[in-house]
């Protein structure tokens, strides 16, 4: 009998989640059981921003190493899932995790005698299921199966991965180890309270029929591992020749909070007091108030323990009741103590007691790019290159924890001392691991400032990293234009029809010496249209270096997709010209 890495009976999870487990398995009729599941349940923070893990790998009959693929594939999944960043959806954690060890399962076929037969390698089918706030998420490749049973109806929710040649003969054409690239289906479902999903594997569910099933989990509902032995058994005297596997998870209850549990748990630090200069607070003596607004009061101050400069930002009195922004404060840290890049605004170490709820920051001697460009009106192209080169840097630092910044602009960038540019402020960020989480909160689903927001926000689509482009675009273009490519235009539009008629504006001047293919890098990375817009940011920054050979050769577009107005008035000139003369024509033929 495979033994499982963790098995847990009724798991309470914060938030009042609470699921009861039972599982069994047998090596049945075979010398050797290839079967091997489990099932892991994190400490928190990692219960609620990770969830929980169940697994599931069968080995194929004709290997007699495949034992080892499904032990390595069940622990791999469920202790490196938990190791990939909080910041990722599950889908991208469980994948980056499936392919690697996929990637493993393979070489090691290649490394062994077995490399040039691989029915006989490092092979096993695998079901993975992820709960996470009131989502299920699947994985699934090869022929196990997970099944929902909900109001006594089990449904299949995998799909077998087995190509049948004849009636009694098939083989898999999936699973994990066969190829060096690995297919995963995938899919995502709400969970209901009293919700059962079976896994099982071949050897079960092709002897124990659903009815039977059924009925031994609602016979033992109070003992599920008794109601997976009852399975196997059953499936064992059907006469079963394979190894049997069952494991039935239930959710008893699902997490059921109002936004003011949330609220209460948001703030069990109190909120700080007014700061005046010269106020010792919590270990700090403030200097002076550096920024103050209706969203937040940033204070410059010194760090007595160290005798540093820092940055403190507290809440905004006027918004202290609203939990939603309230929880956009607190992520800014969260946020900041995730990323770690030279051009991201970093947090200071938590070295002491905290008294109060505020956020602590580096201090950063400089300017932002707003007052920055009001020093320098008419930049070069090549001190503006550089200075887009950094913000990529760092907004690519987002992109690859799966966050979107989503509120790029020039008063969000700073340029310190050493002239290297930093992005800060991440009150609007996303992160899709924590989308993920059901909340009662009701989020701002139009992020950013107007002018820099890219179209698709306003027709209420979620962003992706192309709308984080958008905005590094228009920036770039400010900074080569003094203006903006649309003018207000992009916020007025809030139709595809009405983006489609959006004009651009060259970013040509007379007056600067701007290559001609520049406007052209510009206008893809500013397209209305998501889609028409540069895939990743290191084709933009290299295009806005590099002469791109597809703008340099392409032939002048004609007016009428230049300057569709323009065109449309000079056709009509024509034609009251053409109008003009016939008059004067018919009249003198009159006379």
């Amino acid at each position: 009998m495979a033994e499982a890495p963790l098995i847990i009976l009724n798991i309470k999870m914060p938030g009042h989640l609470k699921i009861s487990v039972g599982q069994y398995s047998d090596q049945g009729r075979k010398e050797t059981n290839q079967d091997f599941y489990g099932i892991y349940i994190p400490k928190e923070p990692q219960l609620s921003s990770k969830g929980i893990a169940i697994a599931l790998a069968d080995g194929i009959s004709s290997s007699d190493v495949s034992q080892i693929a499904s032990e390595a594939a069940v622990t791999g999944f469920l202790e490196d899932y938990f190791c990939t960043s909080e910041a990722w959806s599950v889908k991208k954690s469980a994948q980056r995790v499936l392919l690697a060890t996929n990637a493993w399962l393979h070489s090691q076929t290649l490394q062994s005698q077995y490399r040039y037969d691989k029915d006989r390698g490092y092979v096993c089918t695998f079901s993975a299921m992820i709960i996470k706030s009131t989502t299920a998420h699947i994985f699934h490749v090869g022929d196990t199966r997970i099944y929902q049973l909900r109001d006594n109806t089990l449904e299949q929710l995998t799909s077998d991965h087995r190509l049948w040649v004849s009636q009694n003969k098939s083989y898999l054409n999936r699973a994990l180890g066969i190829n060096p690239h690995l297919e995963i289906d995938y899919q995502a479902l709400q969970v209901d309270k009293g919700d059962s999903f079976l896994f099982m594997t071949d050897g079960v569910y092709d002897y124990a029929s659903a009815h039977f099933i059924i009925n031994a989990i609602k016979e033992h509902g109070h003992d599920l591992d008794t109601a997976a032995k009852v399975v196997v058994d059953e499936a064992y005297e059907q006469g079963s020749p394979d190894n049997l596997t069952i494991q039935i998870v239930r959710v008893d209850e699902l997490p059921d909070q109002d936004a003011d549990e949330i609220y209460q748990q948001l703030t069990e630090l109190p909120f700080p007091p007014i700061l005046d200069a010269r106020m010792v607070f919590d270990g700090y003596k403030i200097v002076r108030e550096v920024h103050f607004s209706s969203r937040s009061h940033v204070y410059l101050a010194m760090d007595n323990e160290t005798n540093t400069p820092v940055i403190i930002k507290t809440l905004s009195i006027d918004l202290r009741g609203d939990p939603a922004y309230l929880e956009r404060f607190l992520m800014e840290d969260w946020i900041a103590r995730r990323i770690n890049s030279a051009y991201v605004l970093k947090p200071c170490a938590q070295t002491r007691k905290r008294n109060y709820l505020y956020i602590v920051t580096e201090f950063i001697d400089g300017q932002t790019l707003t007052q920055w460009l009001i020093d320098n009106p008419k930049p070069d192209l090549e001190t503006v290159r550089g200075i887009v080169e950094q913000i990529a840097k760092g907004l690519r630092a987002f992109h690859r924890l799966e966050m979107l910044h989503q509120d790029l602009r020039p008063d969000n960038i700073m340029i310190d001392s050493t002239g290297t540019v930093k992005i800060i402020d991440f009150g609007s960020t996303r992160v899709a691991g924590l989308m993920e989480i059901a909340s009662p909160i009701e989020r701002n689903n139009l992020p950013g400032t107007a002018q820099y927001t890219a179209p698709e926000y306003f027709l209420g689509e979620s962003g992706t990293t192309r709308s984080d482009m958008f905005s590094l675009g228009v920036i770039t273009y400010q900074m080569l234009a003094g203006k903006l490519p649309y003018g207000t235009q992009v916020a007025k539009s809030r139709t595809r029809a009405a983006q489609k008629k959006l004009n651009y504006n060259s970013v040509l001047d007379d007056d600067r010496e701007i290559p001609a293919w520049i406007d052209d890098v510009l206008r893809k990375a500013v397209h209305p249209d998501p889609y028409k817009r540069y895939e990743e940011l290191s084709e933009f920054i290299y295009d806005l270096r590099h002469p791109n050979k597809t703008f340099l050769n392409k032939a002048r577009p004609p007016l009428i997709e230049r300057n569709p107005v323009a065109f449309w008035k000079g056709v009509s000139l024509i034609l009251s010209i053409i109008v003009f003369a016939l008059l004067i024509k018919l009249t003198n033929r009159g006379l």
